[in-house]
């Protein structure tokens, strides 16, 4: 792996400004204060937001307190989704602070997966390891690992600890220098005007020829409408981590260094904003 620990550290110190107000419908003994908090990227909802439960659970009577959820302008938010994929995805173009609206009833069941403890959150990010792991090098890696190194990425990731994760995940961005890079991308796009969860399908890094495929590539392989023609107008945005990335950027740079720590390139399309 190329050492830019620079846009790593960048990467994983990612935060998003957030107002977390009350659901106006919520049954409370006095007034909800908003409650204000800077949200890690790289993290998942469910897993940074108990002092937003505390908070609103003080005003909350007991036998009304359900299973939390939050939604931004309507839309339920997935928190199997890391949060900088959330935010790109629905708010990208918004002022900040992201205005996110706390529920504690009514639980989407259509919409949103339970969660019920840290422990499920744990199940889902390591699932997701291992499917990147299992893309990139047939699982090798990540079964060559012993269980407390599979600890170690978790914890890192829950204690917001850079090197703590990293001393263990630069073994998954490894790859044999006969190589050139990874087996295949992991990678998922999700675009903002449609209802399909996500597209992912395998895509190798490195084209027939040895050349390297860049991030417009895989969009032209995988997501067509994405990609401006050339005497058009530019209609959505791609964005990775709050960012928009060349297109001739190598896929395989990316997948190393703008990863969210569950190895998954996390691609959001979005409308070109009209203002």
């Amino acid at each position: 792996m190329t050492d830019d620990k620079d846009v790593l550290r960048d990467v994983w110190f990612g935060r998003i400004p957030t107002c977390f107000t009350l659901y106006q419908d919520e049954i409370t003994e006095r007034e909800a204060e908003p409650y204000y908090l800077l949200l890690p990227r790289i993290s998942y909802l469910t897993l940074v937001t108990d002092k937003v439960k505390k908070h609103f659970q003080k005003v909350m009577r007991q036998e009304e307190v359900s299973e939390i959820w939050f939604e931004y302008e309507g839309t339920p938010l997935k928190w199997h989704y890391p949060i900088g994929l959330l935010f790109d995805l629905h708010a990208s173009n918004t002022a900040l602070p992201w205005s996110i609206t706390v529920h504690f009833k009514n639980f989407p069941e259509k919409d949103l997966l339970h969660c019920h403890s840290k422990d499920v959150i744990e199940a889902h990010f390591m699932a997701c390891i291992k499917e990147a792991d299992a893309l990139k090098h047939k699982s090798q890696v990540i079964n060559e690992m012993q269980k407390k190194d599979h600890k170690q990425l978790w914890m890192g990731l829950q204690n917001d600890k850079f090197e703590q994760f990293w001393a263990i995940n630069r073994k998954l961005m490894e790859y044999p220098p006969e190589e050139n890079g990874f087996r295949y991308i992991p990678f998922r796009i999700y675009q903002a005007t449609t209802e399909r969860p996500f597209i992912q399908k395998l895509f190798r890094p490195i084209a027939s020829g040895g050349q390297l495929h860049t991030l417009g590539d895989l969009l032209k392989d995988v997501c067509p409408s994405a990609i401006t023609p050339e005497d058009g107008e530019q209609k959505t945005q791609v964005m990775i981590h709050g960012i928009e990335p060349m297109l001739e950027t190598p896929i395989q740079w990316l997948s190393e260094h703008m990863s969210y720590p569950d190895n998954f390139l996390h691609i959001s399309i979005i409308p070109q904003p009209t203002d």
